[in-house]
């Protein structure tokens, strides 16, 4: 792993990249990312320093080989229902079809999570005419199993509004639960054949702890924050996310794909940035885990670049941590 000389280093250095979700699609990867772009605007909670608007598709032959920017497939002025924050994208194939999954603002200042389509993994996508019916919140995820049912995870909170919908409203001072009370968990939702609907009402999914606990939202090292993503590996389950405030990505793991979810442990340690979002993926007989860090930036939060590296299992299946900057 130390001695590839693209592991942890940018995959491209002309425009600055995000919230990586790589896919093998007809032997190549793909990677569908959002775009931060430059400004200089103070930086809060709400996440307003984000204000991507369009998004690029990146491919790679092969690990190791040069990266290609198949350019702008999506740019928020074609997407009728959206006004602003094209935040962090998904992608999945089914049904002939290229669908990509994405968050943004209504025109009420409400995130929702809307599709485009494409007969090709490079798009360009054609957005459908309104946001998914019952969407709500960020960071799409979608998993397509072996038996073509796909579900989408999605959820993040602050600025990603997930606090907001404990009631299954849309709340504008809904807060989190007690530190002491059980942490809110990433929604899953299964999608109809279509690809463009839900097939029945979201539901929040619990993590718990090795003795079947739920995790509590005081315990901000293991509990949800956003950024989910679904993998399968001998038949398991793995959900892994964001802790958000201590910066790591984790993972717990279900026989079924509603969970409830049993933490694990950490997979990527904590990289340059506030953020940390991430995805995984098998290509041809590896494992490797996609993120994203600032140090193309020097720090500046947001202007982030993606990054990709090997990721490895034990005999167990449990997945060894990685240090972004001890593997050089």
């Amino acid at each position: 792993m130390a001695n590839n000389p693209k592991f942890n280093e940018p995959i491209v250095t002309h425009i600055f990249t995000a919230d990586p979700s790589a896919h093998v699609f007809d032997g190549k990867l793909y990677i569908y990312p959002s775009h931060d772009l430059e400004h200089d605007e103070p930086s809060n909670d709400n996440g307003d320093q984000y204000k991507m608007e369009d998004y690029h598709v990146l491919s790679l032959d092969d690990i190791g080989g040069e990266c290609v920017d198949h350019g702008e497939v999506l740019h928020l002025r074609d997407i009728p229902w959206a006004s602003k924050q094209l935040w962090a994208p998904d992608a999945a194939h089914k049904n002939d079809t290229y669908y990509l999954f994405f968050p943004a603002r209504d025109h009420e200042g409400i995130f929702r999570i809307g599709v485009a389509t494409s007969k090709k993994p490079e798009g360009p996508f054609k957005p459908e005419e309104n946001y998914i019916p019952g969407s709500f919140s960020i960071d799409p995820a979608v998993f397509v199993d072996e038996d073509e049912s796909a579900y989408m995870y999605f959820g993040g909170l602050w600025g990603g509004q997930l606090e907001k919908w404990q009631t299954g409203d849309f709340r504008p001072d809904g807060e989190g639960p007690d530190p002491s009370e059980p942490a809110l968990g990433p929604i899953v939702a299964e999608l109809n054949d279509d690809m463009l609907s839900f097939k029945g009402e979201p539901k929040e999914i619990s993590i718990v702890d090795e003795n079947g606990n739920p995790l509590l939202a005081g315990d901000e090292d293991r509990r949800y924050f956003e950024g989910p993503w679904l993998h399968k590996y001998n038949d398991l389950y793995y959900l892994s996310y964001s802790t958000g405030t201590t910066h790591k990505i984790v993972y717990a793991t279900s026989e079924n794909p509603y969970g409830p979810f049993e933490y694990k442990g950490t997979i990527l340690t904590p990289v340059s940035g506030w953020t940390t979002h991430h995805s995984i993926v098998q290509y041809k007989d590896k494992w490797y885990l996609f993120y994203h860090d600032c140090s193309l930036s020097g720090g500046v939060d947001h202007k982030r670049s993606v990054k990709y590296t090997e990721l490895n299992y034990d005999q167990d299946g449990r997945i060894q941590t990685i240090n972004p900057y001890g593997d050089k």
